[in-house]
């Protein structure tokens, strides 16, 4: 799937809501090592709440965010200008409110997610 990405590339949106993107910065390798661990441990989710396993699901859900912080999308912001996180928050209460506006329904300046 492709999402709108913000102008300076630091988020995408999807129905309506802002997404952390990965840190660009990471060496390609690093890149592909933590996308696997988080691909893992989205395994390891799905099969703990299939298993109902409490414990096994609370391990997999902290290797979720252990991946997520590593590459960028969660925990301290990446970039270093300062500029405050609007993670999760709803574009339409951001500062990208007024660019969402102009590009909503259309497919322009879109990233992999």
């Amino acid at each position: 799937m492709h999402y709108p990405t913000t102008p300076d590339e630091r988020y995408f949106v999807v129905k309506g809501r802002l997404w952390r993107c990965s840190n660009p910065g990471l060496d390609p390798e690093e890149r592909s090592s933590l996308v696997k661990d988080l691909m893992n441990a989205r395994r390891a989710v799905r099969h703990a709440l299939n298993s109902e396993d409490e414990l096994a699901l609370k391990t997999a859900r902290e290797q979720v965010n252990t991946a997520k912080v590593a590459l960028g999308e969660r925990g301290a912001v990446w970039w270093t200008d300062g500029a405050p996180d609007f993670n999760r928050k709803l574009v339409k209460n951001t500062p990208y409110a007024d660019w969402h506006a102009t590009i909503a329904g259309s497919h322009i300046t879109c990233v992999d997610a």
